[in-house]
């Protein structure tokens, strides 16, 4: 590996340090507000256990896509779904901090996570998809799971990204549990 090729890759990953720091509206099981990089790792290691459902599909793809999906807040931080956010322009931010991430990375490598990048962002291919699927399943389940504050939207969970869910019957099952999870917290 070159010297010049090495440095771009230090430099790209001490920049993504700063995503540990990018807080969620999400809260963990001790009431610690939940960072993007721990959601991300979450998201890749649910994408890694399901990929034995998924032998079709290309399982490096998937894992650097739920590894990058967030990085475009790393310089501006997560909106909440929740807040309803003008999606066109939550998207050219986001599209505009992974530009200036991925400058880091040498040629090659810049032009490989940019379309893997947009390729998750425009629901392009069937990997798309599931890393879709599985980012709203992992929200939700931390959600559930977390030591939430007590005006905490629940109900919002039952709509959250409900059509990643509806052509894949073993996602639909997957949905089908995290509902009924939500609801006990909801009654």
């Amino acid at each position: 590996m070159e010297e010049e090729r090495l440095d771009g890759y230090l430099a790209f990953i001490k920049e993504t340090e700063l995503l540990k720091n990018v807080l969620r509206t999400a809260w963990g099981s001790a009431g610690r507000q939940e960072s993007t990089a721990e959601h991300s790792w979450r998201l890749a290691l649910f994408a890694a256990l399901m990929l034995g459902e998924y032998p079709e599909l290309d399982g490096k793809r998937v894992l650097i896509m739920c590894l990058i999906h967030d990085l475009g807040e790393l310089y501006d931080g997560d909106i909440s779904a929740a807040l309803l956010p003008d999606e066109q322009q939550k998207h050219a931010e986001e599209q505009r901090s992974v530009e200036r991430l991925f400058s880091f990375l040498p040629d090659k490598d810049r032009e490989n996570f940019m379309a893997i990048w947009k390729e998750y962002n425009e629901n392009r291919s069937p990997e798309a998809h599931l890393v879709k699927a599985l980012d709203k399943a992992e929200t939700i389940l931390q959600h559930n799971q977390g030591m939430n504050p007590s005006d905490f939207d629940y109900e919002f969970n039952l709509q959250y990204g409900a059509a990643y869910f509806r052509e894949d019957g073993l996602m639909a099952v997957l949905r089908d549990r995290l509902d009924q999870e939500t609801k006990k917290h909801i009654m």
